[in-house]
């Protein structure tokens, strides 16, 4: 951050602060909750659980636990750290390395493409919370706005039978008409769709046939959608000051709605098949010996924590100097990936009971992300007594998962802006908030088009993807070889003590050799193994794939053009370019004086440096 020169507090700030310029959390709890908020989401009710069971069901938590320790939490233990330190956003704290800012550029422009469609899931959440408030669920059966396609159970269209002693094959009207019985698992079933399916695509999202017919913007869409920027927008207005007094319910509430609805399950008839799929009788332990099934667990957990978004710098940073970051990760850690086992039991349960109901495999009603959260579980909710109720719970709760990961994200990106322009920014938090809210929710109205699920999935598939384990894999080869692992470390204890070797060696182990090859081999594997986008059965256009690389490139341009710019503003020959901009900048260090000790006494006073500057090192000798 480039540090104003006035004395006015901003609207993070407090008088009884330690950091009375950038502010700091009320209490360590707002913090923790705002970081359990922004790490547990969506994924880890719609992903996870069918995760675990396409992959060995409960031998896939030892693959999931061994990259939570390796891949997971080192790299979020790294970003508290740093975030803690410098008390800065995620691209002045590149301040640590001036080669590298252009990762935290990166990291930011990937954040504001996923706010923009992450909200239009929450308003998708939001319609079915509406929809909810009736006495018949629309999608509980196939009403006005169905086709002849839909059908509340499987229609046998053929199947054999034994007719005057020999097997013949027949259509199912000649069979029930000559009083015959199919054998079993002959029977072959007509093509239809379940009311809940045909809801979904017909009803709520009025979906076109692809990505070249855009249609009209769906408005009570683009209602819901404006809804939840006005949450969003009322919920940060003065920043983590607000937004860590609304996560006390946002991120606590969710997991009394699963408790509610596990328990409601496991009282269900079929919930311990649903189970048993789960994490019990489909538990494989050769599928360990499965490459997929690693490459699956890293990444679940890698996107799982929000690592590499810039998010954890930016919370992080509003923490006191001195607090203990490493019990704070280690917590945050564990809590998230607890979070994603307890959710499989609530969410299993309930698809078991479905299966009995429809007399299906559980096999064939399980399904993840969309699919799940707003065709197969909104299937299941229907065919529970006082159906609405169950419905309005599970979406509320889809809603507060995914408003708290939003609040951290614009957070991230009002702390950005805030810190390139502090002086007027202190003045202006929150009319900033207010017009990041807008601009956003006016980019996101291509998302409640009758196309918008498209493009939904569409940034979800690039920019999700291969920029944040490219942020991800220069962030921790930036620090840890270049900045300089041991000098990392001696920052941290400077922040928790003085540690033994023993303690950190297990961190060493991680930092400079196991998290960076992980990560590597996932980013090449995600390579290796690209498909082009799809949603469903519908494929993307070529222009519609050529715009998903343009976004990619767009948020990862950014780290060489960066690197360029630094090494041309730097001073000497070439090679004294590049060893220059990989030194940390003048004003690195902690942001307040009293806590620079004698390693950063040396410090430039930033209140003296002109705004925006971020100075070119040329005599720094650590």
């Amino acid at each position: 951050k480039d540090f104003s020169l006035s004395n006015e507090k901003d609207a993070h700030a407090s008088d009884s602060d330690e950091n009375s310029e950038r502010g700091n959390w009320s209490n360590k709890g707002d913090y923790l909750l705002s970081m359990v908020g922004y790490a547990v989401g969506l994924g880890n009710v719609w992903r996870f659980p069918y995760l675990t069971y396409q992959n060995g069901g409960g031998a896939f938590l030892i693959p999931y636990t061994l990259m939570l320790a390796f891949a997971g939490l080192p790299l979020f233990f790294m970003e508290c750290s740093l975030g803690q330190f410098a008390s800065l956003g995620p691209i002045s704290v590149w301040r640590i390395l001036p080669l590298f800012q252009g990762v935290g550029i990166t990291m930011v422009i990937i954040s504001t493409f996923v706010a923009i469609y992450y909200n239009v899931i929450i308003a998708y959440a939001l319609y079915y919370l509406f929809a909810s408030f009736q006495k018949v669920l629309p999608w509980s059966d196939c009403f006005s706005w169905a086709d002849e396609f839909c059908s509340k159970t499987r229609l046998v269209s053929d199947c054999n039978a034994t007719f005057d002693g020999e097997i013949i094959h027949a259509n199912y009207s000649f069979i029930t008409s000559n009083n015959l019985t199919c054998r079993n698992g002959t029977m072959n079933y007509k093509p239809v769709q379940f009311p809940s399916e045909q809801y979904w695509n017909k009803v709520a999202l009025q979906r076109s046939s692809g990505l070249d017919e855009t249609g009209n913007i769906v408005w009570y869409l683009a209602l819901c959608l404006l809804l939840s920027w006005m949450i969003v927008g009322a919920a940060l207005f003065k920043g983590i000051k607000s937004s860590g007094k609304v996560v006390y319910f946002t991120a606590l509430f969710p997991y009394v709605i699963l408790i509610i609805l596990l328990v409601r399950g496991a009282t269900l008839e079929g919930a311990l098949d649903g189970i048993e799929y789960y994490i019990g009788r489909q538990s494989n332990i050769t599928k360990l010996m499965e490459a997929e099934v690693w490459k699956d667990a890293a990444t679940q957990i890698f996107y799982s924590l929000s690592v590499a978004w810039g998010g954890l710098v930016a919370l992080s940073s509003y923490n006191k100097f001195h607090n203990n970051c490493y019990s704070d990760a280690i917590l945050v850690c564990v809590t998230n990936c607890a979070t994603s086992i307890f959710a499989g039991f609530a969410i299993f349960s309930i698809l078991g009971h479905m299966a009995f109901v429809s007399e299906r495999p559980v096999s064939e009603v399980v399904d993840s992300g969309f699919d799940l959260a707003f065709v197969a579980y909104p299937e299941a909710l229907s065919k529970l007594p006082v159906s609405p109720l169950w419905s309005f719970l599970f979406f509320f709760m889809l809603l507060l998962l995914g408003l708290d990961s939003q609040f951290a994200t614009i957070e991230t990106l009002t702390t950005t802006i805030q810190d390139i322009y502090p002086t007027v920014m202190k003045k202006l938090r929150i009319p900033m908030t207010l017009g990041v809210c807008i601009l956003l929710f006016l980019l996101g109205l291509t998302c409640v088009t009758q196309a918008g699920i498209y493009w939904v999935n569409l940034i979800d598939h690039f920019c999700a993807g291969w920029g944040i384990l490219i942020a991800a894999v220069l962030e921790i080869i930036g620090i840890i070889y270049i900045y300089g692992g041991n000098r990392f470390i001696e920052d941290i204890e400077m922040m928790i003590g003085k540690k033994s070797r023993l303690f950190w060696l297990w961190w060493r182990m991680c930092w400079f050799f196991i998290t960076p090859v992980l990560l590597m081999a996932i980013l090449v594997w995600s390579l290796v193994t690209f498909s082009p986008p799809t949603y469903g059965s519908v494929l993307y256009p070529a222009w519609g794939t050529a715009v998903g690389w343009c976004m990619i490139i767009f948020c990862v341009i950014w780290i060489p053009v960066i690197a360029i710019v630094k090494i041309v503003k730097a001073e000497g020959n070439l090679c004294q370019r590049i060893v220059s901009c990989c030194r940390p900048a003048a004003n690195w260090g902690p942001y307040l004086e009293c806590h620079r000790g004698e390693r950063y006494s040396h410090v430039v006073d930033p209140k003296k440096e002109k705004e925006h500057e971020i100075p070119t090192v040329s005599g720094f000798v650590y």
